[in-house]
Parts: structure tokens; C-alpha cells; sequence
């Protein structure tokens, strides 16, 4: 495949990791060798088949007919392929959007929930334009891990019924009162289902470790639907519960928009796009370090959102890159956006061909699938470390976890989002200090006295402030004025280790600086780092007779 795009893009300057410029024009301008072609038809292919069990699976469970599922990895995979910022992304359904589509689906139905999706396409795409692809990779590993924990043990949970066979009509949707419901009838189990299930959950988590032939939740679907197929077991299927399924792609169709709906639909859109943006970056970052590659998040938000407003119209639910698919797909030998074409188009030939096929799985082992997905996804080990870590993170990583749990996801990002960033602030005070410093050696400051330190007059006390100087750690200098006594003529506020500073902690450094004066004393303050100069000489207290560039510069105009 040669050079099919010729030039420079961004007013002849070659895309950078901040372009709009999408990853598959980018390479298409390079050049993909015919060698390389052929090892990302061969990932596409491979990750097609592992992603048809997932979209089926992922569809159904959250609350939706199995096609809507096959659906959204169709759009989804090929808008992210064609425009994302990630050379190896693929993108679909995923089973962290499980608990958040079923919980909007059983509230505003499913017409809400396509608008919601809508909605959310909108918000991911701006958050491209506007940018902030950095800022969601600062998000708190802690919380990151505590909701995708949580995820998967109410993903779990879910399935319960269907892994079991358990007669129960009708499940509650919340987990406490879900659990107390499934405990009564565990002794009611069907012996037929749930060794479909176990077999199918087996074949899912340990098959890769014997062979790559084949997937292991597509190996579960062959064995499990010829089981049911050919010795006629009695247990529930897709066709059963959901009826004969469409090969068709359906007509795109929106309903209409209006203000109340937007009032209405405005937190969940939120919630899919915060969890959507956030999970395709993840995915992104893991597939750089697998690739040695480097993602373009703006472009790679403008796609997710574009998929996202696109599997809307055509009815689907919520797009995200897909972390595991991603994986197999690099580990496949995909190493461009061909394979996620790929993918998408063996999703779409499969559908048109074959679909009502689908209608044989049994329930059984979809849901054997989805609990194998649920342990994948979440990272015990590191959860596990946590209790031997630092009690802050381990708070967030708990309070997290317990809320997505047992409230919603909603309010589990909120809240730990909230309680990371107080943690952080609170240690960022902690490491804000400020002392005095006496000279030879007298006494220390919490880095090395500097040389520039010694054989200061004795008249001049300095104090050296290290630490960014913010709101959270003003209160730590009420009392510096203690310090200054009577035979000190000279006070120096030295700021060399002062890496930023807020609104709150220029009003304090303002008083303290006001208090000195009154006190008859000349005050300077010194060492200031460029960051910190740009917001004092915005202040009209902050004058050249206040400011000095070191304790040189002090010494010479105090000895005048």
C-alpha cells in the first residue's frame, strides 16, 4: 500500500500528539507495507471473532436485544479504526458500561438511553476540540481501580440467575436486596444450566493457556450451542428469551431532542461520557506501552464521540475502546487501524450472514462468558496490595469500590473523585513548611542549608518556604510572626523552593508581609521561581522595594 496521502498536515508542520489528525490518515500518508497488511487483516480477523461473543453478551446484559450489541461494535469499531488518535484501538461495547446502560434503560427507557448516548457523543467530542485529553489521564488510579472492581462484582452478581439457572421472575436491581432474593433460591439451581455455564465460564479464563486456535468465549459458544443444538437440553437460549434475531442493519433514527429531555438526560449523558472518555484513554495508554506507540487522546476523544453519536442513530448503546480486544488485538500482530477496519467488517459479515444462528446460544453460557469478563477486568492483585499500601489511597480505593457496589457508579466517581482530590490536598499541605533560618548551620531547613545562607548579618532573620504555597497549607503560618523579635531589623521570605502558589496563599504571604512592616522591620522576599514571579507582580503590594533576587542582592541594599 503506498503513499496514498502525499504532504504535511496542520499548516506543514508533521501531526503531533496534540493533532486532529486522525492516526489512520496519518499512516495511510506514510506508507503500510503489504507485509504488515496482511498481519492486521489476520488481527482483525482474530479480534472479530473474539469480539462477537463480547457484543452479544455485553448487548444482553445490558438490557438491550443481542443485535443492538453487535450493533455498536460494528459502528463503533470502524469510526474509532477510520478517526481515532490510537494506531491499534479497537472500539465496542464494554462490560464497565453494563450496570450504567441497565440503570438508564430501567429509568428513562430505552429511547432515553439512545438519546443519552447521543448526548454523551457530544460532550466526548467537545472534550477533543477543547483539548482535554491530558487533563482525563490525571484521573486517580485509585478510583479507576475501585469502580472497575465494583463493576465487576456487580456484573457478577447479574448473572447469578443466568449461570445457575435460578427460577426467579423477576431479580431486584439493587444489589443488597438482589443477593438477599438470589440466596433464597441458590438451593434451586439446575444442574444441566449450570454445568453449561461453569463450562463455558472454564473455557473463557483457561483455554488460552493450551491453544491460540481459538478464543476461548467463541470456544464456549461452539461447545455450548452444539450441546444444547444436538442433545436437546432443556435450558434457556437467546432465541427462547429474546425471539429470532435481526440480520439486519437497522435505519438511523433519532428522537427529537428538546429542552426538557436535555434537563432530564444531562446526568446520565455525563456519567457515559466521563466513563467512555476515560476508559478509551486507558485502553489507549495501555496499547502505547504495548506498542511502544503514542496516542493522539484529543483525536482519539473527537472519534469516540463521533461513534458514539453514530451507534445512537442506529439504535446501539455506548462506545468505548475496548481494553482486552485492544490487547488481543496488538498481540495478534495488528499494528494499524486496518485491523480495527477488519474487525468491524467480519462483525458486519457475520451479522448480515449468520445472525439468526445466535438465537441457538444458550443463557447459560453468555453468562459464564461475562463472569470470566468480570474477573479480567478487575485488578485484584493490585486491590489486593492496597491493604499493604498507604491508608489515604486505601480509603478512596474502598469508599469507591463499596459505592458503585451498593449505590451507583454515578455517585462512586463523585465521591471518589472528591475525596482523592482532599487526600492530595491535605498531602500537598504536609509537605509545605515554613521556618526560620539562623545561619551556619543553626538551624536546618528541610533541604540542605545553601552556602549563600552563611555569615548573614545577625540582625537578619530569614525564613525559607518550601512547598507549594496554596490554600490548603496557609493555615500552617498563622504563627509565623512569633519567630521575629526585637533584634531582628531585616525579615527575608525566601521562596526558592516554592513551586506554585493560589489566590489563598498570596493573601497570606500579603499579611504576613503587612505584619512585618508594622512591626517597623524591612521585609524582602527572594528566590522566586518564574511560576510564582508571573502571579506576585500582578499584586500592587508586591513592589521592587519588597522584591529581591536572592540574599546577595538583600545584603547589598540593607548595607547601603
Amino acid at each position: 500500500m503506498g503513499f496514498l496521502f502525499r504532504g504535511r498536515f496542520n499548516d506543514g508542520k508533521p501531526p503531533t500528539e496534540e493533532s486532529l489528525m486522525p492516526k489512520f490518515f496519518s499512516l495511510l500518508r506514510e506508507g503500510i507495507s503489504g507485509a504488515q497488511l496482511r498481519r492486521d487483516v489476520v488481527a482483525g480477523l482474530v479480534v472479530g471473532i473474539v469480539a462477537l461473543p463480547l457484543a452479544i453478551a455485553f448487548g444482553i446484559a445490558s438490557g438491550v436485544t443481542p443485535e443492538k450489541g453487535l450493533i455498536t461494535a460494528i459502528i463503533g469499531g470502524l469510526v474509532v479504526a477510520l478517526f481515532g488518535g490510537s494506531r491499534v484501538q479497537i472500539g465496542g461495547p464494554t462490560g464497565a458500561f453494563i450496570i450504567i446502560v441497565a440503570g438508564i434503560i430501567g429509568k428513562y427507557g430505552v429511547d432515553g438511553l439512545v438519546i443519552a448516548t447521543f448526548m454523551a457523543g457530544i460532550l466526548i467530542m467537545l472534550m477533543g476540540l477543547l483539548r482535554a485529553g491530558k487533563l482525563l489521564k490525571y484521573f486517580p488510579h485509585t478510583v479507576i481501580t475501585g469502580f472497575t472492581a465494583g463493576i465487576a462484582i456487580v456484573i457478577f452478581s447479574t448473572q447469578v440467575k443466568d449461570l445457575f439457572g435460578l427460577p426467579v421472575q423477576q431479580v431486584p436491581a439493587g444489589f443488597l436486596e438482589k443477593w438477599a432474593v438470589l440466596a433464597k433460591h441458590l438451593h434451586q439451581l439446575d444442574p444441566v444450566t449450570t454445568a453449561l455455564g461453569v463450562a463455558s465460564l472454564l473455557l473463557s479464563l483457561f483455554l488460552a493457556r493450551f491453544t491460540k486456535l481459538l478464543p476461548g468465549p467463541m470456544a464456549a459458544i461452539l461447545v455450548c450451542t452444539a450441546a444444547v443444538y444436538f442433545l436437546k437440553l432443556p435450558v434457556e437460549t437467546i432465541g427462547s428469551r429474546f425471539g429470532e434475531i435481526s440480520g439486519k442493519l437497522p435505519s438511523p433514527a433519532l428522537q427529537p431532542i428538546t429542552l426538557d429531555t436535555i434537563r432530564e438526560l444531562i446526568n446520565p449523558a455525563i456519567a457515559i461520557a466521563l466513563l467512555g472518555s476515560i476508559e478509551s484513554l486507558l485502553s489507549a495508554i495501555v496499547a502505547d506501552g504495548m506498542i511502544g506507540g503514542r496516542h493522539r487522546s484529543n483525536m482519539e476523544l473527537v472519534a469516540q464521540g463521533g461513534a458514539n453519536m453514530l451507534s445512537a442513530l442506529f439504535g446501539g448503546i455506548p462506545v468505548t475502546g475496548a481494553i482486552a480486544r485492544t490487547a488481543t488485538n496488538v498481540n495478534n500482530g495488528g499494528r494499524t487501524p486496518v485491523s480495527g477496519i477488519v474487525h468491524a467488517l467480519t462483525l458486519l459479515v457475520i451479522m448480515l450472514v449468520a445472525a439468526p444462528l445466535a438465537a441457538l446460544i444458550p443463557m447459560a453460557c453468555l453468562a459464564g462468558i461475562l463472569v470470566a469478563v468480570a474477573w479480567n477486568m478487575g485488578e485484584w492483585s493490585y486491590f489486593r496490595s492496597a491493604f499493604k499500601g498507604n491508608r489515604y489511597d486505601l480509603a478512596v480505593l474502598l469508599v469507591t469500590f463499596v459505592l458503585t457496589v451498593v449505590f451507583d457508579l454515578v455517585l462512586a466517581i463523585e465521591v471518589g473523585m472528591v475525596l482523592a482530590a482532599f487526600i492530595f490536598m491535605k498531602r500537598m499541605a504536609d509537605v509545605t513548611d515554613l521556618r526560620p533560618v539562623l545561619g551556619e548551620g543553626e538551624a536546618s531547613t528541610t533541604r540542605e542549608v545553601d552556602l549563600e545562607l552563611k555569615g548573614l548579618p545577625k540582625d537578619m532573620l530569614v525564613f525559607e518556604i518550601t512547598g507549594p504555597l496554596f490554600f490548603g497549607a496557609a493555615l500552617r503560618f498563622q504563627h509565623v510572626m512569633k519567630e521575629v523579635s526585637d533584634a531582628h531589623r531585616v525579615v527575608v521570605l525566601r521562596m526558592k523552593y516554592v513551586p506554585l502558589i493560589d489566590a489563598t496563599g498570596i493573601k497570606r504571604l500579603e499579611d504576613m508581609v503587612g505584619g512585618i512592616r508594622k512591626g517597623k522591620r524591612t521585609v524582602f522576599i527572594t528566590d522566586i521561581v518564574p511560576e510564582v514571579a508571573r502571579e506576585l507582580v500582578q499584586q500592587p503590594w508586591f513592589t521592587p522595594e519588597v522584591h529581591a533576587a536572592d540574599l546577595a542582592e538583600v545584603v547589598r541594599r540593607t548595607s547601603r
